[in-house]
């Protein structure tokens, strides 16, 4: 029957990519042939003349609202080796100053261009954090700030980070209703002012629409999602069994005590079943009597992603996986079984458990230290 449904699905939205696209969205799929020739064939410096290449560095441009707040959040991540605030992708007959982006409406947009290691960070991890501290959702907003400036987008500079940042943007895309994020190739970018330039290094208590907590939590990643990336629609449908299917793509919920790792006591890992992502280690696994396996905390809180759900009639907080995008379970606060008083959750249809014995085998000895 699920296989049945899948084809229905593929005609249907066949049907309806020739139609239309999505409103709110930004297309990163269906770009013109000229468009390609130009990411493929432009020089960085006709863009942005004060950016120097280094051998072994890439760069990404990112708008998230007040740039202050951006800059200060790449540049805690490791493998970030600079980031510069200034603006994109404006007026091409006006050279942007802070004033006249911020009193008339020039189409620039606050932005950081980030240069990163790619040995030490993937593309993946920076622009998964970018979207864990934006609301993708708001037009020419982030935060208390408004006014166009504050429009975010992501701008690339060639082929391969705008294949990269086209796989992300879909991901993220899923988890949202409305998607308002520019997805664009870089056309022009400008430093912005000195004292723009580290200004929450230069003023530690200076206003910043990032939270403190986000960027402690970016700046301890531990997992980097380009080692799980998610597979086809296809590939899911023919690797999941139809449990499996129904929690992780449908949100569905397996049967309390009838599932495969409620009383599981094994020391190891659990891992996203459809990417391989880590995501919870049994050292923090304690038996809440719900019927399902529960959590204190996951291995690295970026690996999850959180969204208010009122089905059911209840007001809970659904978990879904970072890379993945599965369907997790809930997280509950206030738990009075719970060690901490934090329990996740979690269906055993979404997890598959790694062994401690197999996790070297199995690529996960880095986690090693993490399960005790």
């Amino acid at each position: 029957m699920r296989k049945i449904k899948y084809i229905l699905f593929l005609i249907l939205t066949i049907s309806l990519i020739s139609a239309c696209s999505a409103p709110g969205a930004v297309s990163v799929t269906n770009s013109t042939k000229s468009e390609q020739e130009e990411v493929s064939d432009m020089t960085q410096e006709t863009f942005d003349q004060t950016y120097v290449k280094n051998e072994g560095i890439e760069v990404i441009y990112l708008a998230g609202g007040c740039f202050w707040g951006i800059e200060k959040l790449m540049q805690s991540i490791p493998g970030v080796v600079n980031a510069v605030s200034g603006y994109a992708n404006g007026d091409a007959d006006l050279e942007p100053t802070y004033t006249s982006v911020t009193t008339g409406d020039t189409g620039y947009r606050e932005t950081v261009r980030v240069e990163y290691d790619p040995t030490e960070i993937s593309l993946d991890a920076l622009l998964f954090a970018y979207f864990m501290v934006i609301d993708p959702t708001i037009e020419n907003a982030q935060g208390p700030d408004i006014g166009t400036q504050y429009q975010t987008g992501v701008y690339y500079v060639n082929d391969a980070s705008k294949a990269t940042v086209a796989r992300i943007a879909a991901i993220e895309r899923a988890r949202h209703e409305d998607f308002i994020v520019e997805i664009e190739v870089l056309e022009r970018f400008y430093d912005a002012e000195e004292y723009h330039q580290d200004y929450l290094d230069k003023n530690p208590n200076g206003y910043c629409h990032i939270s403190q907590d986000e960027m402690h939590v970016i700046s301890e990643l531990i997992i980097d999602p380009i080692d799980y990336q998610r597979p086809s629609e296809a590939e899911i449908n023919a690797k999941l069994t139809d449990l499996q299917y129904s929690v992780t793509q449908e949100s569905g919920t397996e049967p309390a005590f009838n599932n495969e790792y409620w009383d599981n006591h094994a020391k190891g890992i659990y891992v996203d079943v459809v990417t391989g992502e880590p995501l919870f280690s049994s050292s923090d696994k304690f038996d809440s009597g719900t019927g399902w396996p529960s959590f204190t905390r996951p291995i690295d809180e970026n690996t999850l992603r959180y969204f208010k759900d009122g089905s059911s009639g209840m007001q809970r907080i659904e978990v879904r996986s970072r890379a993945g995008n599965s369907h997790l379970g809930h997280v509950f606060y206030d738990d009075p079984i719970s060690p901490d008083g934090t329990r996740y959750c979690i269906n055993s249809a979404a997890l598959r458990f790694i062994p401690y014995e197999e996790m070297t085998a199995e690529g996960y000895a880095f986690l090693l230290g993490n399960v005790e």
